[in-house]
């Protein structure tokens, strides 16, 4: 049988040998942590303690700013030492409380499991919005936000995106494998939360464990189904899912409610489950450790906050100096110049890559291929929003489909005059909302 897909996309090497076999590995913090007051697409928190404030284990320490925020909690117990602005994966400097760990890990008030079936849909986004929950693919869109579609939208698909197509990375594999049954009751739950729908669990067809374990763990759910996805790159994005389960296509400027779906992160759904049915707000993210500059790659779930260095320490360090080191895979990962930057909650990887394994290039002219093209999951032109983009053309660019580009990187791995593609995109795209932020 023909494996579903979508249109485009491309099949870098997947490296996730690194780390595919490795049980997931708790690590507890050493230094300091840092949180800072933006970990979600909308308003920064503001933050809620002072230096000097103690705080406890699922304390709320930044307050949320209108609906699109969510709070930011507290990982750990120990005493504020110090609310300023701090560096993060991001590459900006955010205004973070920065709490001096005392070890006890005192939590603000006992967890206890609780009844859930009951409650209604608002009941239940309403704990999914105090937890802190949003969208851990690496969006961090806010979690209640999106399982609040508008009125006139009809929700009768909820995909959850188990495909985890970036390379190196396996965090979301493991969790499925060590934890199917919590997420088959976060599956639950989002059904509650849309009585009316069907959901689908897809997952690529290179992780035929996973696809076992997850339908195992769903039988007996009604009106759920584990679907294989061909193994491809942006396999997992939002709107290349939703065409391969469903052949529905997002228009232009719509989101995936407008076509009746929503799409949640396998991680995402791990966390829902937690937060209704334990209270438990989002403290930890599982981050794969990898790259061919890493000692010993692993999968560790770590506290939120911590460092970078602590996790890439827990690894065994490098063995070699690394030429970048990537917060996320190679295909979408930013790339960082220091390691003392806290893990939030998109914070899938740290993939550290020596000169071997990045294989730098010099950029040549284009030579109209049309590879970019036939690779571009959005049906753009990328080779045209490059030029349009390095002659700061940004009306042309914006008329071409250019705030489209979902920054994949596939363009720029089939390109083979290794021209900057996706990120002449970005800066574009960047520039475009400044001068729509300055108009109003």
């Amino acid at each position: 049988m023909r494996l579903l897909t979508f249109r485009g996309g491309v099949h870098p090497p997947d490296n996730k040998h690194w780390t595919a076999d490795k049980q997931i590995e708790d690590l507890l913090p050493k230094g300091d942590l840092v949180f800072p007051m933006s970990q979600h697409i909308g308003a920064p928190c503001m933050p809620a303690v002072k230096k000097g404030d103690y705080v406890h284990v699922g304390q709320k320490i930044g307050e949320p700013q209108g609906d699109f925020s969510v709070p930011v909690i507290s990982s750990v117990s120990g005493t504020v030492k110090d609310v300023t602005f701090m560096p993060t994966p991001s590459g900006t400097d955010i205004m973070s409380v920065v709490v001096e760990n005392d070890y006890r890990y005192e939590e603000e008030s006992p967890l206890s499991p609780r009844e859930y079936k009951g409650l209604s849909p608002d009941e239940l986004r309403a704990m999914i919005r105090d937890a802190g929950i949003v969208g851990m693919g690496g969006a961090c869109f806010p979690a209640h936000i999106k399982l609040s579609p508008p009125p006139h939208c009809t929700i009768d698909r909820i995909i959850i995106n188990g495909s985890e197509c970036e390379p190196y990375l396996t965090s979301d594999y493991r969790l499925m494998l060590e934890h199917s049954g919590e997420i088959a009751e976060g599956a639950k739950i989002l059904l509650q939360i849309f009585p009316a729908a069907e959901l689908i669990l897809a997952i690529e067809d290179n992780k035929p464990t996973a696809i076992q374990k997850m339908s195992e763990a769903f039988k007996g759910i009604p009106k759920v189904s584990v679907v294989a996805l061909e193994t491809k790159y942006p396999q997992g994005g939002e709107k290349q899912l939703i065409c391969a389960t469903t052949g529905r296509e997002v228009p232009s400027g719509k989101l995936p409610a407008d076509v009746g779906c929503v799409v949640s992160n396998i991680c995402s759904v791990y966390e829902i489950r937690h937060a209704v049915v334990m209270g438990r707000s989002t403290l930890t993210r599982i981050v794969t450790v990898s790259g061919d500059a890493v000692a010993t790659p692993k999968n560790i779930r770590v506290r939120l906050g911590t460092s970078f260095r602590e996790l890439v320490d827990a690894a065994g360090g490098f063995v070699k100096d690394p030429v970048k080191v990537l917060a996320g895979g190679p295909m979408m990962g930013l790339s960082v110049n220091s390691l003392d930057i806290p893990v939030i909650k998109g914070t899938s990887g740290i993939v550290a890559l020596t000169e071997k394994a990045i294989q730098l290039y010099e950029e040549y002219p284009c030579i109209r291929c049309g590879r970019c093209v036939e690779a571009c999951p959005m049906g753009l032109l990328p080779f045209k929003l490059n030029a349009l983009s390095l002659r700061n053309e940004y009306d042309a660019f914006k008329e071409n489909g250019g705030m489209n580009c979902i920054e994949c990187g596939s363009c720029s791995f089939m390109c083979p005059s290794k021209r900057h593609l996706v990120q002449s995109c970005r800066e574009a795209k960047r520039s475009v909302i400044a001068a729509m932020r300055r108009k109003g």
